[in-house]
């Protein structure tokens, strides 16, 4: 059964949010609002969990899972960022932009892409993820909340409650969030390449 914090959206209670941090530590999946939809996350070493995430999901390892930062120093740990893509990096984050980046030594091999050894990163804005990742110290693994064989994220944390609740260790309630996803943006390559256009505008990165 997935416990419940309802916690405020912008002075989220720091007691609350430790004991979710600590259901993740020790191995669970949670609910948490970003600034773009919901997310389920995970701890990043913790194999298990990270396959309960696809299977939530109902995707395959070809499908990037996310790693949440609390900014962009914590990001370069995880991904090889030269100065071109750093001063994009900059412009965008925190905010709803997913990024895909050549994966370091960090990253377990099981999450990045097989074949091209990419992971994707993003900062968010949201203070409740924010200090979600400040109490659980490190990264998260996250994929956007969407049911399998559904198209749109779910907005409303009883009813993700109701439905994962037996799937799932933790729901964080901070009240409805956008139902938009991250505008992912491949950076792979000499220029940026959009993947997915989503909540992020091109224009305020000069790419529109």
């Amino acid at each position: 059964m997935a416990q419940y914090f309802e916690v405020h959206p912008e002075n989220p209670q720091p007691r609350l949010l430790k004991q979710a941090a600590q259901i993740l530590q020790a191995g669970g999946v949670a609910a948490i609002p970003t600034d773009s939809s919901y997310a389920f996350v995970c701890r990043l070493e913790d194999k298990n969990a990270a396959e309960n995430l696809r299977r939530l999901r109902g995707v395959d390892e070809r499908h990037h899972l996310t790693l949440l930062c609390r900014d962009l120093s914590e990001l370069a740990s995880y991904a090889r960022v030269d100065n071109r893509q750093y001063r994009l990096l900059k412009l965008a984050t925190p905010g709803p932009y997913t990024f895909l980046l050549e994966a370091t030594k960090e990253v377990p091999r099981r999450v990045s892409h097989p074949s091209r050894r990419t992971v994707g990163l993003r900062v968010p804005r949201h203070v409740v993820t924010q200090e979600l990742l400040a109490a659980f110290g490190q990264p998260l693994l996250a994929t956007t909340l969407i049911p399998p064989d559904e198209t749109e994220p779910l907005n409303d944390p009883q009813e993700i409650r109701e439905r994962f609740q037996k799937q799932i260790q933790a729901v964080v309630d901070a009240g409805a969030c956008a139902m938009e996803p991250t505008t992912v943006l491949d950076l792979t390559d000499e220029e940026p390449r959009v993947v997915r256009l989503g909540r992020g505008p091109l224009d305020a990165l000069g790419l529109a």
